[in-house]
């Protein structure tokens, strides 16, 4: 009977878009990992071989997620978050380190990122402490507790450190913004993004001098409501204290391979012999492809090794290179698929806790997406985020694996809860 229930309610148009991405996937790190001699796509000495196996290994844990009960992920999502946060905390003794990064275990010739999995046990708690009927995201008390739940990763993501994972999980404010969180929230935030980058060009007395005219034309509007001048007044001296404290935080926090990254961003003078290598070598790949590519395992710049991490932050340029722009086209339909598949699905969900996650879990995958694609093009810094269910990684593949198919069960529940 269970099973006749579940394939009544599974939503095969997801789990066929995943399947096709994962497909493209592994025929892309194929061909961005070849050697000069061909070897079995199942030899485990070489990245395909191992990612072939990676795929294997994610139908059993897809089984195992469908044939449990629905129910779980929301009673045991404090325990998953718990063992999550544990497994974070252990890394800073257990942990290895890999380019200046404390973020993998090492077992063997395998490494685990617990990030990646910490990612859905956090989307978890948060559907959880956000289903309870009197939690209200315009009490501070609320706001509180949800950035916890979101900032406690963040912060032990960060202490290893690893900007990029601990980036991806501040996208759940989209999420929190959704189910009631002020905007104002979402615009703090976005114009602290443009006036730091602002600030590391012009000089910031200029910044603070339009910031000064705005606040003053939105006050002089909205007189007649009885706006507070306190607040006019101090909004404009924390936008003055922020953009005049860029310069330090720019020169006396964050690290050098950081500042190269915001650098190449800003099209400052950088040396394309080092910092600005990757990028630059990037966007030739994918500009060399033109409307249709240079053909499969015929990419000179791929096959040349041109383009260092090309099987994992920068697979996508193996995308550009070999399929050109019509097939870099067909993919990013295909992920845009995705997206709005499982909005559409979670927007018909009968429970608060299946919603947010089904949120949750296009948040991340669409934060991925986006970051990854504009690192390549220049209108994001390199910070080392992988495309979904496309760049190698047993860890990645597993976590979003897992993370889809939570949703996936949860969509099919909805059906016995009618």
């Amino acid at each position: 009977m269970q099973s006749q229930n579940l394939n009544r309610g599974i939503d095969w148009l997801t789990i066929l878009l995943y399947l096709a991405l994962v497909t493209m996937g592994w025929f892309t790190i194929y061909s961005a990992s070849l050697p000069l001699e061909e070897t079995s796509v199942l030899d485990l000495s070489q990245i395909y071989g191992r990612q072939m196996m990676f795929i294997f290994l994610s139908f059993p844990l897809i089984l195992v997620i469908l044939f449990l009960d629905a129910k779980i992920f929301e009673r045991l999502s404090f325990v998953f978050y718990g063992l999550g946060i544990v497994l974070l905390m252990g890394l800073f003794v257990f942990g290895v380190t890999k380019k200046g990064q404390t973020n993998w275990y090492q077992f063997g010739g395998f490494g685990f990122q617990p990030s990646e999995f910490v990612k859905t046990a956090t989307a978890l708690l948060l559907a959880k402490y956000l289903s309870f009927s009197q939690i209200d995201l315009k009490n501070f008390k609320h706001q509180l507790i949800a950035f916890a739940i979101i900032g406690l990763p963040i912060l032990l993501i960060l202490m290893q450190p690893d900007a990029g994972s601990a980036m991806i999980f501040l996208s759940l404010i989209f999420v929190l913004n959704r189910e009631g969180l002020p905007s104002w929230y979402l615009i703090a935030g976005v114009v602290a993004i443009i006036i730091f980058l602002t600030s590391l060009v012009v000089n910031p007395i200029y910044i603070v001098i339009v910031a000064g005219i705005i606040i003053i034309l939105h006050f002089l509007k909205n007189k007649k409501i009885n706006r507070n001048p306190f607040l006019y007044i101090l909004t404009l001296a924390l936008v003055s204290g922020f953009a005049f404290s860029v310069s330090y935080v720019y020169n006396n926090i964050l690290e050098s391979h950081q500042k190269d990254r915001i650098d190449v961003l800003l099209g400052k003078d950088v040396d394309l012999k080092n910092e600005g290598y990757n990028l630059n070598q990037s966007m030739i790949a994918i500009g060399s492809g033109g409307w249709t590519g240079k053909g499969y395992l015929e990419g000179t710049q791929t096959k040349g090794g041109f383009v260092p991490e090309q099987h994992t932050d920068y697979i996508f340029t193996t995308v550009g290179e070999e399929w050109g722009f019509a097939g870099a086209f067909v993919v990013i339909i295909v992920f845009t698929s995705l997206f709005l598949r499982i909005l559409y699905l979670a927007e018909h969900q009968k429970t608060k806790f299946s919603r947010v996650y089904g949120y949750c879990v296009a948040t991340y995958l669409f934060t991925h997406f986006f970051v990854n694609i504009a690192m390549l093009i220049k209108l994001f810094p390199t910070i080392g985020v992988p495309l979904p269910f496309f760049s190698y990684g047993g860890s990645s593949l597993w976590a979003f694996t897992i993370m889809l198919f939570i949703f996936i069960k949860l969509d099919a529940n909805k059906v016995n809860e009618w």
